[in-house]
């Protein structure tokens, strides 16, 4: 009986330096800053040992937001390799569904309010269950092309509608109302809760593999080899609305991880298959944001800059290379 060969010596030998790299990264963001840590308090402060200073700003600054940017990069990614495959679309990112919109009006409209942390948070978790009912709600029954057509409508609608908020708030409230907006790892409420959100949907996308690969190939084939199209539609839609909700309320609106995480693994793996691409989609979009993180913390220092600014920055002219790239090999 022939066995199906998940990761070949390849495949393997990739994830690996995956995985190098993503270590490499850790160490880095956690053991540079902008608070004059040297390297030996650092590592003493790691060790237990060191003063109480080093030791707050290593286990209660760096340490939760390195894990948070893990957990989120994790997410985006994950719903990215997701949302290609639903849509069969190398555009779609977890934005595409509105989710994010309707995520940082719940946010906004709470900080206008002056409402705490946690009641931000609310919001935001409010906001996107609304935004998710509503694109079910008038997409439902019209197919794929409805759901994409629909989910872009509730995104551009949000986006005027944030522009309203940002015009009638008070001018106190607008730095951090655009801070949010532009992507920050501080507002995470729970580090470790990303990491584990991020590990469920990586066990969640390897589990959905089979259906996403005959999704990916096209309706008609999905069709023919009995596949509930409608069904897993469906269930996709549901668990990228749920990923990506997590990641915006965990960071606010971060851009371009979900969309070219999936691109770089394909290209780098050689492959389409989401037993692969998933988890090391996972991998290098908690990578990618943790590194943008560090540029944020330290390229301006002692300024902090958005996480998502920097992350835009580089991803804009890395998606255009990989477009060009993808150009040159079809023709």
């Amino acid at each position: 009986m022939s066995r199906t060969v998940w990761f070949g010596p390849g495949s393997t030998r990739r994830l690996i330096a995956l995985l190098m790299l993503a270590t490499a990264v850790f160490v880095a963001a956690l053991l540079i800053g902008s608070s004059g840590i040297t390297l030996k308090h650092a590592l003493a402060a790691l060790a237990g040992t060191g003063d109480d200073s080093a030791r707050s700003v290593m286990l209660e600054v760096r340490l939760p937001r390195l894990l948070a940017a893990f957990g989120v990069g994790g997410l985006l990614a994950v719903a990215g390799v997701l949302l290609q495959a639903l849509f069969r679309n190398p555009l779609a990112d977890p934005y595409v569904l509105g989710v994010s919109g309707g995520a940082a009006i719940g946010a906004l409209l709470a900080m206008v309010a002056g409402a705490s942390a946690v009641l931000v948070q609310s919001g935001a978790v409010a906001g996107a269950l609304c935004a998710v009912a509503i694109v079910y709600l008038l997409a439902r029954g019209g197919g794929t092309a409805r759901l994409l057509l629909t989910g872009v409508v509730m995104a551009s609608a949000s986006g005027a509608f944030i522009s309203v908020l940002l015009s009638i708030a008070d001018s106190s409230r607008v730095r951090s109302m655009v801070f949010w907006l532009a992507g920050d790892l501080g507002w995470a409420p729970s580090p470790t809760a990303s990491v584990i959100s991020a590990l469920a949907a990586v066990v969640l996308a390897v589990l959905l593999a089979r259906p996403l690969n005959v999704l990916a190939s096209g309706e008609l084939r999905a069709r023919s080899v009995g596949l509930e199209v409608d069904r897993w539609r469906m269930i996709v839609f549901i668990a990228c609305a749920a990923i990506t909700a997590v990641a915006v309320v965990s960071a606010g609106t971060v851009g371009f991880v979900g969309l070219i995480t999936p691109h770089v693994v394909r290209l780098l793996f050689r492959t389409s298959d989401h037993r692969i691409v998933a988890p090391a989609a996972a991998v290098l979009g908690g990578t990618l944001l943790a590194a943008a993180d560090l540029v944020a913390r330290t390229i301006a220092s002692p300024r902090q800059l958005p996480v998502g600014a920097i992350m835009a920055l580089v991803g804009a002219p890395l998606f255009i290379a990989l477009l060009r790239h993808r150009s040159r090999a079809l023709s």
